[in-house]
């Protein structure tokens, strides 16, 4: 069953429902690993990281022949330029999945008795970080369509391991998400980001997203003209 054959409004509802749950996952586990720690930064990223990868397996899978389970702007925006989906969805598709993380930073926070929401303070900004994010989103869409092209049903794996592996190898344990990015911006526990540093962020990401979508045109070249199936993973 691919995306395309479900209507629009629970494309969109899957979009936002699964964000809400990726991002209660990596705000919800940056708290409790912070807790947990004992001021230990290596064991509370490695307790951020774990249950991150994890639920992107699960969301993938089970949203996937829905919508797509894209759940991040970068990968709606590429797939909308490779002709894999309509233009006219990428605005809602990008309103709910940022509308879904920031819901899922408030479930996050409700959860261990905080206030739904508060303005991020921590600083992640700077080349190397930019970098860094631009360098994240690309592998994660290089192995989203090399994976889509050689290992379909691999591909839930392949993005958590892509995310597991991206959060320790860059220096701003890769974010990779502009709707993710935005919802960081609302807590300022461990998985924060200062709201002003999300523009910069955001740019990086939608920098590495272009770049991927250049080099992947060459190595995987659309397969529009069969049936339109940006990740229909469940089949």
């Amino acid at each position: 069953m691919s995306a395309d054959s479900h209507p629009l409004s629970p494309r969109l509802f899957s979009e936002g429902l699964g964000t809400a749950i990726l991002v209660a996952t990596v705000v919800g586990s940056g708290i409790m690993a912070e807790r947990l720690a004992s001021g230990n930064q290596a064991i509370a990223l490695l307790g951020n990281t774990i249950p991150t990868g994890a639920i992107l397996v699960v969301i993938i899978t089970i949203f996937g022949p829905i919508s797509g389970a894209h759940f991040n702007p970068a990968v709606t925006l590429v797939f909308a330029a490779r002709g894999e989906i309509p233009w006219s969805e990428v605005f809602p598709y990008i309103a709910v999945q940022c509308l879904g993380g920031i819901a899922g930073t408030g479930i996050a926070h409700l959860m261990f008795d905080f206030a739904p929401f508060a303005i991020g303070i921590t600083a992640r900004s700077g080349g190397a970080q930019w970098f860094a994010e631009s360098v994240s989103t690309f592998t994660l869409i290089v192995a989203i369509l090399g994976g889509l092209r050689c290992a379909p049903q691999a591909v839930p794996w392949l993005v958590g391991l892509t995310i597991t592996a991206a959060y320790w190898f860059t220096s701003s344990t890769s974010f990779a998400n502009p709707a993710v990015t935005l919802a960081r911006g609302f807590t300022t526990t461990f998985a924060g980001i200062a709201l002003n540093h999300v523009p910069g962020f955001v740019a990086a990401q939608l920098a590495g997203a272009a770049a991927s979508a250049v080099v992947c045109a060459f190595l995987f070249p659309s397969a529009k003209a069969q049936t339109v199936r940006p990740m229909a993973l469940g089949e």
